[in-house]
Protein backbone atom coordinates (compact mmCIF):
# COMPACT_ATOMS: atom_id res chain seq x y z
CA UNK A 1 0.00 0.00 0.00
CA UNK A 2 1.20 3.78 -1.01
CA UNK A 3 0.62 6.20 1.78
CA UNK A 4 0.13 9.75 0.05
CA UNK A 5 1.31 12.74 2.60
CA UNK A 6 -1.38 15.46 1.76
CA UNK A 7 -0.06 18.85 1.80
CA UNK A 8 -1.00 22.27 1.64
CA UNK A 9 -2.25 23.83 -1.65
CA UNK A 10 -6.01 24.31 -1.38
CA UNK A 11 -7.50 24.39 -5.37
CA UNK A 12 -3.98 23.41 -6.88
CA UNK A 13 -4.64 19.73 -6.84
CA UNK A 14 -1.74 17.70 -5.06
CA UNK A 15 -0.11 17.49 -7.99
CA UNK A 16 0.46 19.69 -10.99
CA UNK A 17 0.74 18.17 -14.36
CA UNK A 18 3.80 19.29 -16.71
CA UNK A 19 3.24 20.82 -19.69
CA UNK A 20 2.54 17.78 -21.81
CA UNK A 21 0.09 16.12 -19.08
CA UNK A 22 2.34 13.38 -18.50
CA UNK A 23 1.67 13.29 -14.43
CA UNK A 24 4.45 14.47 -13.58
CA UNK A 25 4.98 16.54 -10.34
CA UNK A 26 6.01 20.21 -11.24
CA UNK A 27 6.62 23.62 -9.32
CA UNK A 28 5.82 23.33 -5.50
CA UNK A 29 4.71 19.83 -5.91
CA UNK A 30 8.04 18.22 -7.43
CA UNK A 31 10.39 16.61 -5.18
CA UNK A 32 7.77 16.68 -2.17
CA UNK A 33 8.75 13.94 0.13
CA UNK A 34 6.60 11.03 0.08
CA UNK A 35 5.60 8.51 3.26
CA UNK A 36 7.80 5.74 3.78
CA UNK A 37 7.58 2.68 2.16
CA UNK A 38 8.21 -1.02 3.95
CA UNK A 39 11.51 -2.11 1.60
CA UNK A 40 13.72 -5.41 1.32
CA UNK A 41 16.59 -2.62 1.54
CA UNK A 42 16.93 0.79 3.47
CA UNK A 43 19.38 1.55 0.39
CA UNK A 44 16.47 1.33 -1.92
CA UNK A 45 15.35 5.21 -2.87
CA UNK A 46 11.37 5.77 -1.88
CA UNK A 47 9.20 6.67 -4.73
CA UNK A 48 8.10 10.10 -6.13
CA UNK A 49 3.83 9.32 -6.33
CA UNK A 50 1.95 10.39 -9.32
CA UNK A 51 -1.04 10.49 -9.66
CA UNK A 52 -2.92 9.77 -12.99
CA UNK A 53 -5.97 11.90 -14.43
CA UNK A 54 -7.90 11.15 -17.10
CA UNK A 55 -8.40 13.47 -20.33
CA UNK A 56 -10.11 16.72 -19.03
CA UNK A 57 -13.80 17.56 -20.97
CA UNK A 58 -14.63 20.71 -22.29
CA UNK A 59 -15.96 23.42 -19.95
CA UNK A 60 -19.74 23.89 -19.96
CA UNK A 61 -20.06 27.62 -20.40
CA UNK A 62 -22.93 29.98 -21.86
CA UNK A 63 -22.13 30.54 -24.55
CA UNK A 64 -19.99 27.30 -25.14
CA UNK A 65 -16.56 27.87 -26.19
CA UNK A 66 -15.27 27.06 -29.54
CA UNK A 67 -13.02 25.10 -29.38
CA UNK A 68 -10.86 22.65 -26.57
CA UNK A 69 -7.70 20.68 -26.33
CA UNK A 70 -8.06 18.22 -23.42
CA UNK A 71 -4.95 17.41 -21.25
CA UNK A 72 -4.25 15.30 -18.07
CA UNK A 73 -4.22 17.07 -14.76
CA UNK A 74 -6.25 18.48 -12.27
CA UNK A 75 -7.45 21.68 -13.33
CA UNK A 76 -7.67 24.53 -11.87
CA UNK A 77 -9.54 26.36 -8.66
CA UNK A 78 -9.47 29.50 -6.75
CA UNK A 79 -8.18 30.03 -3.40
CA UNK A 80 -7.14 32.62 -0.63
CA UNK A 81 -3.67 33.82 -1.56
CA UNK A 82 -3.38 32.93 -5.40
CA UNK A 83 -2.78 36.12 -7.06
CA UNK A 84 -3.65 37.73 -10.70
CA UNK A 85 -0.98 39.43 -12.76
CA UNK A 86 -0.56 40.72 -15.41
CA UNK A 87 1.57 41.23 -18.64
CA UNK A 88 0.34 44.71 -19.72
CA UNK A 89 -0.83 47.35 -17.18
CA UNK A 90 -3.63 48.28 -20.07
CA UNK A 91 -5.09 44.81 -18.37
CA UNK A 92 -5.10 45.96 -14.71
CA UNK A 93 -9.25 46.88 -15.17
CA UNK A 94 -9.70 43.10 -16.30
CA UNK A 95 -7.35 41.71 -13.83
CA UNK A 96 -8.57 43.44 -11.31
CA UNK A 97 -12.22 42.58 -11.89
CA UNK A 98 -11.21 38.91 -11.98
CA UNK A 99 -9.60 39.06 -8.82
CA UNK A 100 -12.13 40.53 -6.93
CA UNK A 101 -15.04 37.92 -8.11
CA UNK A 102 -12.80 34.95 -7.36
CA UNK A 103 -10.97 36.30 -4.28
CA UNK A 104 -8.09 36.52 -5.56
CA UNK A 105 -5.25 38.93 -4.75
CA UNK A 106 -4.42 41.11 -7.85
CA UNK A 107 -0.48 41.65 -7.86
CA UNK A 108 -0.33 44.20 -10.74
CA UNK A 109 2.06 43.63 -13.70
CA UNK A 110 4.96 40.92 -13.06
CA UNK A 111 6.90 39.37 -14.92
CA UNK A 112 7.62 36.05 -12.29
CA UNK A 113 4.54 33.74 -12.73
CA UNK A 114 3.89 31.35 -9.42
CA UNK A 115 1.94 28.23 -9.10
CA UNK A 116 -1.53 29.36 -8.65
CA UNK A 117 -1.48 32.22 -10.70
CA UNK A 118 -4.07 33.29 -13.34
CA UNK A 119 -1.86 35.75 -15.69
CA UNK A 120 -3.66 37.74 -18.36
CA UNK A 121 -1.82 39.00 -21.18
CA UNK A 122 -2.09 40.43 -24.47
CA UNK A 123 -0.49 39.07 -27.96
CA UNK A 124 0.88 40.01 -31.33
CA UNK A 125 -1.30 38.10 -32.78
CA UNK A 126 -2.27 40.60 -35.57
CA UNK A 127 -5.04 39.87 -38.06
CA UNK A 128 -7.11 37.42 -35.21
CA UNK A 129 -10.25 38.74 -33.83
CA UNK A 130 -9.82 40.94 -30.80
CA UNK A 131 -12.35 39.66 -29.26
CA UNK A 132 -10.59 35.90 -29.65
CA UNK A 133 -8.30 34.74 -26.69
CA UNK A 134 -7.18 31.74 -25.70
CA UNK A 135 -7.10 29.82 -22.09
CA UNK A 136 -4.47 27.94 -20.98
CA UNK A 137 -4.98 25.43 -17.59
CA UNK A 138 -1.51 23.58 -16.91
CA UNK A 139 0.97 23.54 -14.67
CA UNK A 140 -1.46 24.63 -11.65
CA UNK A 141 -1.28 28.04 -13.45
CA UNK A 142 -4.02 29.74 -15.92
CA UNK A 143 -3.03 31.94 -18.40
CA UNK A 144 -5.76 34.01 -20.60
CA UNK A 145 -4.27 35.48 -23.75
CA UNK A 146 -5.73 37.43 -26.38
CA UNK A 147 -4.71 39.93 -29.10
CA UNK A 148 -7.23 42.97 -27.76
CA UNK A 149 -8.63 43.66 -23.86
CA UNK A 150 -11.82 42.58 -24.97
CA UNK A 151 -10.81 38.90 -25.91
CA UNK A 152 -8.89 38.87 -22.62
CA UNK A 153 -12.40 39.71 -20.74
CA UNK A 154 -14.03 37.22 -22.06
CA UNK A 155 -11.45 34.40 -21.60
CA UNK A 156 -11.64 35.94 -17.93
CA UNK A 157 -15.61 35.44 -18.26
CA UNK A 158 -15.39 32.15 -19.45
CA UNK A 159 -12.92 31.34 -16.00
CA UNK A 160 -15.79 32.69 -13.98
CA UNK A 161 -17.94 30.36 -15.05
CA UNK A 162 -15.55 27.28 -14.85
CA UNK A 163 -14.97 27.68 -11.33
CA UNK A 164 -18.85 29.26 -10.14
CA UNK A 165 -19.96 26.92 -7.42
CA UNK A 166 -16.78 25.01 -6.62
CA UNK A 167 -15.91 24.13 -10.11
CA UNK A 168 -12.97 23.23 -11.59
CA UNK A 169 -11.57 24.83 -14.73
CA UNK A 170 -10.07 22.15 -16.80
CA UNK A 171 -6.87 21.22 -17.92
CA UNK A 172 -6.03 22.07 -21.41
CA UNK A 173 -6.34 24.78 -24.37
CA UNK A 174 -9.54 26.90 -24.71
CA UNK A 175 -9.18 28.73 -28.11
CA UNK A 176 -12.41 30.63 -28.62
CA UNK A 177 -13.45 33.58 -30.78
CA UNK A 178 -17.54 35.06 -31.61
CA UNK A 179 -19.09 33.96 -34.78
CA UNK A 180 -20.97 37.60 -34.90
CA UNK A 181 -18.96 41.21 -34.18
CA UNK A 182 -22.44 42.94 -32.59
CA UNK A 183 -24.05 40.57 -30.34
CA UNK A 184 -26.57 43.54 -29.30
CA UNK A 185 -29.60 43.83 -26.05
CA UNK A 186 -31.96 46.70 -26.92
CA UNK A 187 -34.18 47.87 -24.26
CA UNK A 188 -36.90 50.96 -24.65
CA UNK A 189 -36.34 53.03 -21.99
CA UNK A 190 -38.57 55.77 -23.52
CA UNK A 191 -41.97 54.37 -22.91
CA UNK A 192 -40.91 52.66 -19.30
CA UNK A 193 -38.25 54.45 -16.94
CA UNK A 194 -35.94 51.74 -16.27
CA UNK A 195 -33.93 52.55 -13.10
CA UNK A 196 -30.38 52.95 -12.97
CA UNK A 197 -29.70 50.39 -10.79
CA UNK A 198 -31.55 48.06 -13.04
CA UNK A 199 -29.36 48.84 -15.81
CA UNK A 200 -26.89 48.36 -14.41
CA UNK A 201 -27.64 45.37 -13.07
CA UNK A 202 -28.45 44.27 -17.09
CA UNK A 203 -24.64 45.63 -17.67
CA UNK A 204 -22.95 42.80 -15.36
CA UNK A 205 -25.24 39.92 -16.62
CA UNK A 206 -24.78 41.09 -20.65
CA UNK A 207 -21.17 41.17 -19.99
CA UNK A 208 -20.80 37.76 -18.13
CA UNK A 209 -22.41 36.39 -21.30
CA UNK A 210 -19.89 37.88 -23.34
CA UNK A 211 -22.77 40.21 -25.00
CA UNK A 212 -21.00 43.52 -26.57
CA UNK A 213 -23.73 46.22 -27.12
CA UNK A 214 -26.87 47.88 -25.33
CA UNK A 215 -28.92 49.88 -27.12
CA UNK A 216 -31.03 52.45 -25.05
CA UNK A 217 -34.26 53.39 -26.98
CA UNK A 218 -34.58 56.78 -24.84
CA UNK A 219 -37.04 58.94 -26.81
CA UNK A 220 -40.30 58.35 -28.09
CA UNK A 221 -43.92 59.67 -28.07
CA UNK A 222 -44.64 58.76 -24.22
CA UNK A 223 -41.42 60.31 -22.74
CA UNK A 224 -37.73 61.85 -23.55
CA UNK A 225 -35.37 59.75 -20.74
CA UNK A 226 -32.29 61.28 -20.44
CA UNK A 227 -31.82 65.13 -19.06
CA UNK A 228 -30.97 67.44 -21.25
CA UNK A 229 -29.47 70.97 -20.61
CA UNK A 230 -29.58 71.73 -24.71
CA UNK A 231 -33.32 71.62 -24.55
CA UNK A 232 -34.31 70.69 -21.04
CA UNK A 233 -38.37 71.64 -21.92
CA UNK A 234 -38.63 67.89 -23.47
CA UNK A 235 -37.37 65.92 -20.82
CA UNK A 236 -39.96 63.50 -18.96
CA UNK A 237 -40.04 64.09 -15.40
CA UNK A 238 -38.77 60.33 -14.88
CA UNK A 239 -35.34 60.41 -16.58
CA UNK A 240 -31.79 59.04 -16.25
CA UNK A 241 -29.48 62.27 -14.99
CA UNK A 242 -26.35 62.36 -17.41
CA UNK A 243 -24.29 61.06 -14.00
CA UNK A 244 -26.55 58.30 -13.84
CA UNK A 245 -25.79 57.42 -17.94
CA UNK A 246 -22.46 58.09 -17.90
CA UNK A 247 -21.80 55.29 -14.96
CA UNK A 248 -23.78 52.70 -17.22
CA UNK A 249 -21.70 53.44 -20.12
CA UNK A 250 -18.56 53.45 -17.65
CA UNK A 251 -19.73 50.33 -16.37
CA UNK A 252 -20.42 48.90 -19.61
CA UNK A 253 -17.13 49.74 -21.25
CA UNK A 254 -15.43 48.17 -18.23
CA UNK A 255 -17.19 44.81 -19.75
CA UNK A 256 -16.03 45.68 -23.16
CA UNK A 257 -20.11 46.79 -24.31
CA UNK A 258 -20.78 49.74 -26.31
CA UNK A 259 -23.50 51.47 -25.41
CA UNK A 260 -25.49 52.90 -28.46
CA UNK A 261 -28.02 55.09 -28.04
CA UNK A 262 -31.37 56.08 -30.32
CA UNK A 263 -33.21 59.56 -30.63
CA UNK A 264 -35.63 57.85 -32.97
CA UNK A 265 -36.98 60.45 -35.80
CA UNK A 266 -38.81 61.41 -38.61
CA UNK A 267 -41.28 59.22 -36.40
CA UNK A 268 -41.42 58.68 -32.48
CA UNK A 269 -41.06 62.32 -31.63
CA UNK A 270 -43.68 62.70 -29.39
CA UNK A 271 -42.21 64.18 -26.48
CA UNK A 272 -40.45 66.47 -28.43
CA UNK A 273 -43.86 67.35 -29.78
CA UNK A 274 -45.51 67.82 -26.45
CA UNK A 275 -43.14 70.77 -25.69
CA UNK A 276 -43.05 72.10 -29.40
CA UNK A 277 -46.12 71.92 -31.12
CA UNK A 278 -45.28 73.78 -33.87
CA UNK A 279 -43.50 71.31 -35.21
CA UNK A 280 -45.78 68.62 -35.30
CA UNK A 281 -46.94 67.66 -39.06
CA UNK A 282 -50.53 67.91 -39.98
CA UNK A 283 -52.00 66.64 -43.29
CA UNK A 284 -54.00 69.09 -45.84
CA UNK A 285 -56.88 69.25 -43.48
CA UNK A 286 -55.26 70.16 -40.80
CA UNK A 287 -55.50 67.68 -38.55
CA UNK A 288 -52.28 66.57 -36.79
CA UNK A 289 -50.19 63.05 -36.75
CA UNK A 290 -48.95 61.06 -34.42
CA UNK A 291 -45.72 61.48 -33.21
CA UNK A 292 -43.81 63.05 -36.56
CA UNK A 293 -42.84 65.92 -37.04
CA UNK A 294 -42.98 68.16 -40.24
CA UNK A 295 -39.84 67.09 -41.95
CA UNK A 296 -40.71 70.30 -44.54
CA UNK A 297 -39.30 72.55 -41.47
CA UNK A 298 -36.29 73.76 -41.14
CA UNK A 299 -36.73 73.97 -37.54
CA UNK A 300 -37.70 70.19 -37.04
CA UNK A 301 -34.44 69.45 -38.12
CA UNK A 302 -32.52 71.99 -36.09
CA UNK A 303 -33.92 70.33 -32.49
CA UNK A 304 -32.77 66.93 -33.68
CA UNK A 305 -29.55 67.48 -34.45
CA UNK A 306 -29.45 69.81 -31.27
CA UNK A 307 -29.79 66.05 -29.46
CA UNK A 308 -27.67 64.41 -31.30
CA UNK A 309 -25.09 66.69 -30.80
CA UNK A 310 -25.29 67.09 -27.52
CA UNK A 311 -25.09 63.18 -26.58
CA UNK A 312 -22.69 62.42 -28.79
CA UNK A 313 -20.29 63.28 -25.97
CA UNK A 314 -22.01 61.43 -23.37
CA UNK A 315 -22.17 58.27 -25.48
CA UNK A 316 -18.26 58.21 -27.03
CA UNK A 317 -18.75 54.67 -28.81
CA UNK A 318 -18.48 54.73 -32.56
CA UNK A 319 -22.27 53.04 -33.03
CA UNK A 320 -25.69 55.66 -33.35
CA UNK A 321 -29.29 54.24 -34.01
CA UNK A 322 -30.90 56.89 -35.95
CA UNK A 323 -34.38 55.44 -36.02
CA UNK A 324 -36.23 56.25 -39.04
CA UNK A 325 -39.07 54.26 -38.68
CA UNK A 326 -42.91 54.19 -38.56
CA UNK A 327 -43.46 57.65 -39.90
CA UNK A 328 -46.75 58.34 -40.68
CA UNK A 329 -46.79 60.66 -43.44
CA UNK A 330 -46.01 57.39 -45.46
CA UNK A 331 -48.73 55.09 -44.59
CA UNK A 332 -51.36 56.56 -46.45
CA UNK A 333 -52.20 56.04 -49.73
CA UNK A 334 -51.30 59.25 -51.55
CA UNK A 335 -48.52 60.92 -49.70
CA UNK A 336 -48.19 64.18 -51.91
CA UNK A 337 -52.10 64.41 -52.11
CA UNK A 338 -52.25 63.84 -48.04
CA UNK A 339 -49.76 66.28 -46.97
CA UNK A 340 -48.59 68.71 -49.62
CA UNK A 341 -46.53 70.97 -47.92
CA UNK A 342 -44.16 67.51 -47.94
CA UNK A 343 -44.61 67.43 -51.64
CA UNK A 344 -43.82 70.75 -52.22
CA UNK A 345 -40.61 70.54 -50.04
CA UNK A 346 -39.38 67.39 -51.50
CA UNK A 347 -39.38 68.84 -55.26
CA UNK A 348 -37.71 71.63 -54.14
CA UNK A 349 -34.79 69.72 -52.88
CA UNK A 350 -34.84 67.18 -55.43
CA UNK A 351 -36.36 67.78 -58.66
CA UNK A 352 -39.88 67.47 -60.40
CA UNK A 353 -40.55 64.04 -59.37
CA UNK A 354 -39.30 63.73 -56.59
CA UNK A 355 -41.85 62.00 -54.11
CA UNK A 356 -42.22 62.22 -49.77
CA UNK A 357 -40.29 59.23 -49.36
CA UNK A 358 -37.13 61.02 -51.27
CA UNK A 359 -37.40 64.15 -48.28
CA UNK A 360 -37.66 61.49 -45.50
CA UNK A 361 -34.26 59.45 -47.23
CA UNK A 362 -32.91 63.06 -47.45
CA UNK A 363 -33.76 63.13 -43.62
CA UNK A 364 -32.20 60.37 -42.67
CA UNK A 365 -28.78 60.89 -44.40
CA UNK A 366 -29.17 64.02 -43.25
CA UNK A 367 -29.07 62.96 -39.38
CA UNK A 368 -26.67 60.38 -40.50
CA UNK A 369 -24.38 62.91 -41.38
CA UNK A 370 -24.62 64.69 -37.80
CA UNK A 371 -23.43 61.46 -36.25
CA UNK A 372 -20.54 60.84 -38.44
CA UNK A 373 -19.40 63.98 -37.36
CA UNK A 374 -18.79 62.55 -34.11
CA UNK A 375 -17.22 59.56 -35.67
CA UNK A 376 -20.60 57.36 -34.93
CA UNK A 377 -21.66 54.47 -37.60
CA UNK A 378 -25.40 55.44 -38.33
CA UNK A 379 -27.77 52.89 -38.12
CA UNK A 380 -31.37 52.52 -39.48
CA UNK A 381 -35.00 50.62 -39.01
CA UNK A 382 -35.47 48.58 -42.16
CA UNK A 383 -39.21 50.51 -42.96
CA UNK A 384 -36.67 53.44 -43.09
CA UNK A 385 -35.25 52.94 -46.01
CA UNK A 386 -37.62 52.58 -49.25
CA UNK A 387 -37.83 50.91 -52.57
CA UNK A 388 -37.38 53.41 -55.93
CA UNK A 389 -36.75 56.32 -54.82
CA UNK A 390 -33.96 58.75 -56.70
CA UNK A 391 -32.48 59.94 -53.11
CA UNK A 392 -31.02 56.75 -51.81
CA UNK A 393 -29.95 56.22 -47.87
CA UNK A 394 -26.19 56.14 -47.42
CA UNK A 395 -24.31 53.15 -48.18
CA UNK A 396 -23.20 52.91 -44.87
CA UNK A 397 -26.20 53.51 -42.82
CA UNK A 398 -26.83 49.26 -41.10
CA UNK A 399 -29.88 48.04 -41.45
CA UNK A 400 -31.48 47.48 -38.48
CA UNK A 401 -33.98 44.74 -39.93
CA UNK A 402 -37.28 44.07 -37.26
CA UNK A 403 -39.89 43.16 -39.46
CA UNK A 404 -41.35 42.25 -42.54
CA UNK A 405 -44.77 44.32 -41.60
CA UNK A 406 -43.83 47.30 -43.21
CA UNK A 407 -45.08 49.58 -46.36
CA UNK A 408 -44.03 47.96 -49.35
CA UNK A 409 -42.58 44.99 -47.58
CA UNK A 410 -39.45 44.69 -48.11
CA UNK A 411 -37.50 41.23 -48.46
CA UNK A 412 -33.96 41.01 -46.37
CA UNK A 413 -32.32 40.08 -49.37
CA UNK A 414 -33.30 43.29 -51.12
CA UNK A 415 -31.26 44.91 -48.29
CA UNK A 416 -28.13 42.50 -49.00
CA UNK A 417 -27.95 41.90 -52.66
CA UNK A 418 -26.71 45.45 -53.09
CA UNK A 419 -24.09 45.24 -50.21
CA UNK A 420 -25.39 46.50 -47.71
CA UNK A 421 -24.29 45.24 -43.52
CA UNK A 422 -27.33 44.25 -41.48
CA UNK A 423 -28.25 43.79 -38.06
CA UNK A 424 -30.80 41.37 -37.12
CA UNK A 425 -33.67 42.19 -34.58
CA UNK A 426 -36.00 39.77 -35.95
CA UNK A 427 -39.32 40.46 -34.34
CA UNK A 428 -40.60 37.05 -34.75
CA UNK A 429 -38.25 35.60 -32.29
CA UNK A 430 -36.15 38.66 -30.54
CA UNK A 431 -38.77 41.16 -29.66
CA UNK A 432 -40.01 41.04 -25.90
CA UNK A 433 -42.88 43.39 -25.81
CA UNK A 434 -44.24 43.98 -22.95
CA UNK A 435 -48.45 43.38 -22.86
CA UNK A 436 -48.09 41.32 -26.24
CA UNK A 437 -49.70 44.03 -27.70
CA UNK A 438 -51.13 43.15 -31.26
CA UNK A 439 -49.78 39.63 -32.78
CA UNK A 440 -46.60 39.92 -30.12
CA UNK A 441 -46.26 37.22 -27.69
CA UNK A 442 -43.11 36.84 -25.24
CA UNK A 443 -40.14 34.94 -26.87
CA UNK A 444 -38.39 31.70 -25.29
CA UNK A 445 -35.19 30.95 -24.82
CA UNK A 446 -36.06 27.59 -25.72
CA UNK A 447 -37.26 28.97 -29.58
CA UNK A 448 -34.87 30.74 -29.92
CA UNK A 449 -31.89 28.03 -29.02
CA UNK A 450 -33.82 25.39 -31.30
CA UNK A 451 -34.50 27.63 -34.31
CA UNK A 452 -33.35 31.06 -34.58
CA UNK A 453 -29.91 31.63 -36.31
CA UNK A 454 -28.64 35.23 -37.61
CA UNK A 455 -29.16 33.95 -41.21
CA UNK A 456 -33.00 33.85 -39.78
CA UNK A 457 -34.02 37.82 -40.69
CA UNK A 458 -37.69 37.93 -41.37
CA UNK A 459 -40.21 35.44 -40.05
CA UNK A 460 -38.85 31.91 -39.79
CA UNK A 461 -36.99 30.54 -42.91
CA UNK A 462 -33.24 32.43 -43.62
CA UNK A 463 -31.52 33.52 -46.05
CA UNK A 464 -28.88 32.39 -48.21
CA UNK A 465 -25.78 31.65 -46.05
CA UNK A 466 -23.79 33.12 -48.88
CA UNK A 467 -24.65 36.63 -47.05
CA UNK A 468 -23.64 35.55 -44.23
CA UNK A 469 -20.30 37.91 -44.08
CA UNK A 470 -23.27 41.04 -44.60
CA UNK A 471 -25.26 40.23 -41.40
CA UNK A 472 -23.25 41.34 -38.44
CA UNK A 473 -24.83 39.54 -35.72
CA UNK A 474 -28.46 40.91 -34.35
CA UNK A 475 -30.02 42.46 -31.04
CA UNK A 476 -32.66 40.94 -28.43
CA UNK A 477 -34.23 44.09 -28.12
CA UNK A 478 -37.18 45.02 -24.95
CA UNK A 479 -39.97 46.83 -26.04
CA UNK A 480 -42.48 48.68 -23.77
CA UNK A 481 -45.74 49.15 -25.49
CA UNK A 482 -48.06 48.38 -22.38
CA UNK A 483 -45.11 49.78 -19.75
CA UNK A 484 -47.29 48.62 -16.97
CA UNK A 485 -47.98 45.27 -17.59
CA UNK A 486 -44.42 43.95 -16.39
CA UNK A 487 -42.49 44.84 -13.39
CA UNK A 488 -38.77 45.63 -13.90
CA UNK A 489 -38.34 42.21 -11.58
CA UNK A 490 -40.74 40.27 -13.87
CA UNK A 491 -38.36 41.73 -17.15
CA UNK A 492 -35.18 40.23 -15.90
CA UNK A 493 -36.94 37.41 -15.06
CA UNK A 494 -39.06 36.79 -18.66
CA UNK A 495 -35.33 38.15 -20.99
CA UNK A 496 -32.79 35.70 -18.98
CA UNK A 497 -33.06 32.69 -20.83
CA UNK A 498 -33.97 34.29 -24.39
CA UNK A 499 -30.61 36.45 -23.81
CA UNK A 500 -28.91 33.61 -23.08
CA UNK A 501 -30.00 31.57 -26.17
CA UNK A 502 -29.30 34.53 -28.17
CA UNK A 503 -25.87 35.02 -27.33
CA UNK A 504 -25.02 31.05 -27.96
CA UNK A 505 -26.18 31.66 -31.15
CA UNK A 506 -24.37 34.51 -32.33
CA UNK A 507 -20.99 33.59 -30.40
CA UNK A 508 -21.15 29.75 -31.85
CA UNK A 509 -22.23 29.44 -35.54
CA UNK A 510 -22.62 25.61 -34.85
CA UNK A 511 -25.40 23.59 -34.08
CA UNK A 512 -25.64 23.58 -30.09
CA UNK A 513 -24.02 20.49 -28.84
CA UNK A 514 -26.71 20.55 -25.56
CA UNK A 515 -30.17 19.65 -25.41
CA UNK A 516 -32.36 22.62 -24.22
CA UNK A 517 -33.08 20.72 -21.17
CA UNK A 518 -29.39 20.75 -20.74
CA UNK A 519 -28.75 24.03 -21.58
CA UNK A 520 -31.36 24.80 -19.24
CA UNK A 521 -29.97 23.25 -16.45
CA UNK A 522 -26.45 24.91 -16.92
CA UNK A 523 -28.02 28.17 -16.86
CA UNK A 524 -29.80 27.54 -13.57
CA UNK A 525 -26.41 25.92 -12.57
CA UNK A 526 -24.56 29.01 -13.85
CA UNK A 527 -26.80 31.44 -11.91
Amino acid sequence: MVVVMVAAGVGLGLWATGGDGDGEPVGSAQGRPSAALPTSSPATPSPTPTRSYPLSTAPRTIPAVRAHTPARGPGWQPAKGLRVVVGDEGLADEGRLIAGELGLTYAGEKDDVRVGDVRLALNDDEGADPESYTMTVRGGRVNISGPGEAGVFHGTRTLKQEVHDGGTAPEGVVRDEPAKPVRGFMLDIARKHFTADWIEDRVRELGDLKFNQLGLHFSDDQGFRIESDSHPEIVSEEHLTKAQVKKIVDLAASRHITVVPEIDSPGHLGAVIAAHPDLQLRDARGAATRGAVDISDPKAGEIVDDLLNEYAGLFPGGQWHLGGDEYQALVVSDPEASYPQLATAARKAYGSGATVEDLTTGWLNDRADTVRAHDKAPRAWNDGFFRGTSVQADKDIQVAYWTGKEIGARQPVEYLSTGRKLVNYNDEYLYYVLGEPLTFVYPTGQRIYEQWTPLVVRGTQPVSAKYDGQILGGSFAVWCDLANRQTQAQVAAGIRMPLRATVQKLWDPDEPELSWTEFKELADRLG
